[in-house]
């Protein structure tokens, strides 16, 4: 029978947040596949665990990956953890597990911290439906596709960002996205916690001053269906009500109807668009 891979979370700051299962599991396996083993040798010794790791990470990810997964087939259960947080969020650990998936080695996932739920559920802001969107590309094309994509979404937006780029995706979150709220965390669940609510433009303006430091997570507000609503009116009263009218019309509504759909698009009254068609 074949090994199965463990996808075990580890602490994005205090060391308190592992869990039991984890930490058996860290024990048991043949092999720990760490993203730094410099890193996690900290954490491994602070446990007293004795498990042989092998490095697993962006430059490696694909031939590493079919090297464990032959040892996989051989029997071994390997554990792979990440720096900080839960694998396959935002690091190579999705590349082993698609992998895994098409060489039929089993594969489960240990849950605990990931800093994105984290900042999230702290934010202040709605936690119902989110987008996470980890790291921005660094290809400007991408990045802009990216930004553009987000500029109608509704859901609130969970990214992360480094402290040397942190104000310049902050002008490109003011420039495609407005002057949204936002919510910026860092350094969470250690001693020095910090999230603060304010908007993107603020945030600006006090990065600019004050040197960011550490890793940040940044929590922003979707686009309100009021918004939304209030630029599909603009764009409508950019248009005439004759040609707003004949939109409606060249699809085969009918006259009665196509007035009642204008005047909704407009915010206004159907005998509104009748006088103004009478005028």
């Amino acid at each position: 029978m074949s090994g199965t891979l463990y996808l075990c979370a580890t602490p994005i700051g205090n060391l308190e947040d592992i869990t039991f299962r984890v930490l058996r599991t860290l024990k048991e396996v043949d092999l720990i596949a760490a993203e730094d083993t410099r890193n996690s040798i900290k954490l491994l010794n602070h446990f007293e665990i004795k498990t042989p790791m092998t490095s697993y990470h962006e430059f490696n990810k694909i031939e590493k990956a079919y090297k464990l997964v032959d040892l996989m087939r051989e029997g071994k259960n390997i554990a792979l953890i990440t720096d900080a947080g839960t694998p396959g969020i935002s690091d190579p650990g999705e590349d082993i597990v698609r992998i895994c998936y098409e060489e039929g080695i089993p594969v489960t996932s240990l849950p605990g911290p990931v800093a994105c739920v984290t900042a999230l559920t702290m934010s202040g802001q709605e936690t119902r439906r989110f987008a996470f969107e980890a790291f921005l590309p660094r290809d400007k094309k991408e990045r802009a596709k990216i930004l553009e994509d987000l500029k109608s979404e509704t859901r609130t937006i969970v990214m992360y960002e480094a402290p040397h780029r942190l104000v310049r995706t902050l002008e490109e979150l003011l420039d495609t996205l407005g002057n949204r709220e936002l919510t910026i965390c860092k350094e969470l669940t250690k001693k020095h916690e910090k999230k603060h609510k304010t908007t993107i433009e603020d945030a600006l303006r006090l990065y600019e001053e004050q040197e960011p430091r550490g890793e940040y997570v940044l929590v922003i507000k979707g686009k309100s269906h009021e918004q939304i609503q209030e630029e599909a009116r603009a764009s409508w009263e950019e248009m005439s009500i004759e040609d707003h009218m004949e939109y409606y019309l060249s699809q085969g509504i009918d006259k009665k109807e196509a007035m009642k759909l204008v005047a909704k698009d407009r915010g206004v009254s159907k005998r509104d668009i009748y006088q103004a068609l009478l005028s």
